[in-house]
């Protein structure tokens, strides 16, 4: 018989962390709540933003309920996806998943054994692979990542090598493409357009002002800017595209066979035969000539893929992953 209380399953991205909490022995979904995000567990900051983008979406989670005069469950088991960790080997914990590890049970207040940490790419995988045995899933948000499986349980993934060394494709990458563009274009380099205006009004600046371009230069190297400060431009970029500005289109088409070499690379790794591809992220979901661009793009990479809807979420990947945990007791 199932203990009773809660597992909960959590989604820990770079702009913010979505926790569900699910009934353990029904499975029904419980609570959700948000959180901020996470950045690299080796970063200066890292443990510290882990540890409070945990206990924040857990006690939202939690919050949900008290205000209907619920008593608070027990929390029996744990499994955190989260951006930045790095998978080990078969069999083995990497340093960052036993640092992680260690981090998430001080925060949620479980033993060790009942605390699952991956990468956000391993638990969105398994969300969106329901009860498929085999699939690729590409991730476009404020970065990009993608990871597949075959039948065989063997799993391979191309980048999500962090922002500042591999970011094609993602959000990140389309906003920086367009800023970059738009100061050739400021001087002279390429010929004007709407781009440029666009974007220097975005971020505040005159466009026929002569210290706009220095403006930039010092806002992109300002603290808090970094990834999420590109990422922001995307849908700038995106607006210019389906206006059909030339210059837009070219940044999503080369967004989109990035996209379409990764999948290309781990179907020919893990030799899949027309795979199904999952796709997840902002970026994807919400941009328009992204996702046009990955399907064209796709269709000529990888022949015979397969665009599939994903049958569920990170956060369903993780609480798969809590269960296990839970029935190996």
């Amino acid at each position: 018989m199932t203990e009773a209380g809660l597992l909960a399953g959590f989604d820990a991205g770079q702009t913010h962390t979505t926790c569900r909490l699910v009934d353990a022995s029904s499975g029904a979904t419980w609570a959700e709540g948000q959180g901020p995000g996470v950045s690299h567990l080796a970063s200066p900051r890292g443990p510290e933003h882990f540890w409070a983008a945990l206990q924040a979406s857990l006690e939202a989670a939690y919050g949900h309920r008290h205000g209907h005069g619920q008593q608070k469950p027990a929390l029996l088991a744990a499994a955190i996806g989260a951006s930045g960790i790095e998978v080990g080997s078969p069999g083995a914990e990497s340093e960052l998943q036993l640092q992680g590890k260690t981090l998430a049970a001080g925060a949620l207040g479980l033993p060790m054994g009942r605390i699952c940490v991956t990468g956000d790419e391993r638990t969105a995988l398994r969300g969106a692979m329901g009860q498929a045995r085999a699939g690729i899933l590409v991730i476009s948000g404020t970065g990009t990542i993608a990871v597949g499986r075959n039948g065989a349980g063997l799993e391979h993934r191309c980048s999500g090598w962090g922002w500042l060394l591999d970011g094609a494709g993602s959000a990140m990458d389309i906003g920086r493409d367009g800023l970059a563009l738009s100061l050739q274009m400021a001087d002279v380099r390429v010929a004007d357009g709407p781009l440029r205006q666009q974007i220097w009004q975005h971020l505040g600046l005159d466009p026929q002002a002569p210290s706009s371009p220095q403006a930039i230069k010092t806002m992109v190297v300002a603290p808090g800017f970094g990834a999420a400060g590109f990422a922001r431009l995307a849908p700038v970029v995106a607006q210019l595209a389906q206006a059909g500005d030339s210059h837009a289109l070219a940044i999503f088409k080369r967004s989109g066979q990035a996209l379409a070499q990764m999948t290309s690379t781990i179907s020919g790794r893990l030799e899949l035969e027309a795979p199904l591809v999952w796709t997840a992220g902002g970026a994807l979901l919400h941009l328009a000539p992204l996702s046009s661009a990955f399907s064209e793009a796709l269709a000529i990479a990888c022949p015979g893929a397969q665009l599939a809807a994903a049958a569920g979420d990170a956060c369903d990947g993780a609480l798969g992953l809590a269960r296990e945990l839970l029935n190996a007791r």
